[in-house]
């Protein structure tokens, strides 16, 4: 028997894009049945969502609920959890969207190979650029995600089993502003899991300045303090500290303040020379360059800071 599949969509204020989102998800093409559960964070749910995108099919549901949990992303995931009910669950982001056949690729790995995790490639798109990302299964390591958060295995991809779920926890929701809850429950899902990799793209992940934590780089600093605190794998690995550290000191930058950023870069450099992100928030601190301006051009070549 095909196994039902459950996914969470949180969403805040992009109605567009979130319709874009749901239509990939119901037009699936796996064979079995599909739930799309959409949480309205921190806005009233917007229940005609249902009239207007029609389930396609008797073996597609689609539910509308409000985020009773923790305001914000993790909290919103995991309430969309506890109202979904397939035996597999699944992630989307409200500004990504899903190749049709993303869903009857991954289940078929995870069964064909056994695994409580399958995750595949993105298609990242930031104005006229598009760049390919798919993670190797060597990456989905806690030491790999460590050194270098692979950012390959983005949420969106994400296909797990409620059995796992459960097991690797739910989203972390003391996270400030929830950034970085993908990161913190990957380290936590690679320990317990056995993860498979789809060697390819299924999803669309939409960069755009909606999409920015810009202007809340305080709460990126404290997020950043609370996984270092809370994964000692961060902080046995050098590379992973250096790269934390110089993300720290390019928040610092952006929120002028010179010598903190100058402080963390040098803490970063002493860790690993060549972390880039060190060098920036240096760059920053002395007015060379903007914040905004190293946002743009690092989305431009499909990474992030």
């Amino acid at each position: 028997m095909t196994e039902k599949v459950s996914v969470v969509v949180a969403t805040h204020k992009r109605p567009e894009l979130l319709r874009a989102a749901v239509r990939s998800i119901l037009a699936q093409d796996y064979r079995g049945e599909v739930e799309c559960v959409v949480v309205f964070d921190r806005c009233e749910p917007d229940h005609q969502l249902r009239e207007e995108l029609v389930p396609l099919g008797p073996d597609r549901s689609l539910v509308v609920i409000g985020n009773d949990r923790t305001p914000g992303l993790a909290g919103a995931r995991n309430a969309g959890v506890a109202a979904s009910s397939g035996s597999l669950l699944a992630f989307c982001d409200d500004d990504d969207s899903w190749w049709p056949d993303k869903l009857a690729k991954q289940v078929g790995l995870l069964r064909a190979e056994n695994r409580d995790l399958v995750v595949c490639g993105i298609e990242i798109n930031y104005g006229d650029r598009t760049h390919l990302r798919v993670p190797r299964p060597a990456d989905l390591t806690v030491d790999e995600l460590a050194r270098r958060r692979v950012m390959e295995a983005h949420p969106s991809t994400v296909l797990v089993t409620r059995q796992a779920f459960t097991l690797i926890g739910e989203v972390d929701e003391k996270l400030p502003g929830s950034y970085a809850e993908d990161y913190d429950w990957m380290l936590r899902a690679v320990s317990y899991a056995s993860v498979g990799v789809v060697p390819e793209p299924l999803v669309e992940v939409l960069w755009h300045r909606g999409s920015y934590f810009a202007e809340r780089w305080q709460m990126i600093i404290d997020a950043l303090d609370y996984c270092v605190a809370k994964h000692p794998a961060l902080r046995n690995s050098s590379r992973g500290l250096s790269r934390i550290y110089g993300q720290k000191a390019f928040a610092y930058a952006a929120l002028g303040r010179r010598s903190d950023a100058r402080r963390w870069a040098w803490r970063s450099l002493r860790l690993h020379p060549a972390e880039r992100r060190s060098y920036l928030a240096i760059l920053v601190s002395a007015r060379l360059i903007s914040a905004a301006t190293v946002l743009h051009l690092a989305h431009n070549a499909g990474r992030g800071i």
